[in-house]
């Protein structure tokens, strides 16, 4: 018997929407699904980075729109959506990658010792520490806010119409929403939650044709976490040399690694009755206990 099997990703007809587009795991997004073959629309809250980003998709050939973007606003949501809708109409993917971090919520060690309880008793404040104590409500909500809320408002815009014909969602969780890391408790939560979101979706669009799934990458080194990450001589400081060493593969990601597991949700030939998936694309993080 001769067996069939399509090798190549084909987009081509379909219209993505990516949120956050301009950042530097979505902007790869974006080229990715514009290079198998779909019309891609990059939206971001920085015009200048969108529009970076689908030129760059235009200069190779492919089929791109920048579309500034505020996931926290709904009217500036529906606003993009009316612009997308004039230049090429149904959308049929949504990726909603926009999302992020804020130091207001994170504490400035792993752990509380009794140490720090006992000068936290005696004078109110660790100097140049930032305690669990000391965590600024509006940081907590803005970053529950930008990762969960910047999920949810895109997703009523888009999903409306593909309530009539079907469409695939492709949210962008964490390593965070399995094990949460030490020192960022509103984005590990905020990540549980777009997990937790993405599954529930998932039961709620299934009668719609509305698959909804979501990505969770591990650790990836970027512009934006190198000075975290790296020492000026680009040897691993001890927070990214713990990372390395729980990661069986023994690297960072890169951008490309997430390309397979993207197209692969994003493709209904490939992925027709996957729904409510959350994927870890982690170098066998979340497998390994640490011993």
């Amino acid at each position: 018997m001769a067996y069939n099997i399509p090798m190549n990703f084909d987009l081509t007809g379909k219209t993505a929407v990516v949120t956050g587009g301009g950042g530097v795991l979505c902007s790869g997004f974006s080229k990715t699904l514009a290079a198998a073959g779909a019309k891609v629309v990059v939206c971001d809250l920085r015009l200048e980075a969108a529009e970076a980003v689908a030129a760059d998709i235009r200069d190779n050939g492919g089929d791109a729109l920048a579309v500034e973007m505020n996931v926290l606003d709904k009217a500036s949501v529906e606003a993009a959506k009316a612009i997308i809708d004039e230049k090429y109409g149904y959308v049929h993917i949504l990726v909603n990658g926009a999302g992020g971090n804020n130091p207001k919520g994170s504490t400035s060690r792993d752990n509380l010792t009794p140490e720090e309880v006992a000068e936290l008793d005696e004078k109110g404040v660790i100097d140049g520490i930032k305690t669990f104590f000391d965590l600024d409500p509006e940081g907590i909500s803005f970053v529950f806010n930008l990762n969960f809320l910047g999920t949810l408002i895109p997703t009523q815009v888009f999903a409306r119409d593909m309530a009539r014909e079907g469409g695939t969602i492709i949210n962008v969780s964490s390593m965070n929403a399995f094990r949460p890391l030490t020192r960022i408790p509103a984005y590990s939560g905020a990540k549980a939650a777009v997990s937790n979101f993405t599954q529930w979706l998932a039961v709620h669009f299934a009668p719609v044709g509305i698959r909804v799934n979501a990505i969770a990458p591990g650790f990836f080194l970027t512009e934006q976490n190198r000075t975290l990450l790296t020492n000026p001589d680009g040897s691993l400081t001890a927070r990214a040399d713990k990372i390395i060493t729980h990661t069986p593969m023994n690297r960072f990601g890169v951008p490309a690694d997430l390309d397979g597991t993207l197209l692969w949700l994003a493709d209904d030939k490939f992925s027709a009755f996957v729904d409510g998936v959350v994927v870890p694309v982690d170098g066998g993080f979340a497998a390994y206990s640490g011993v």
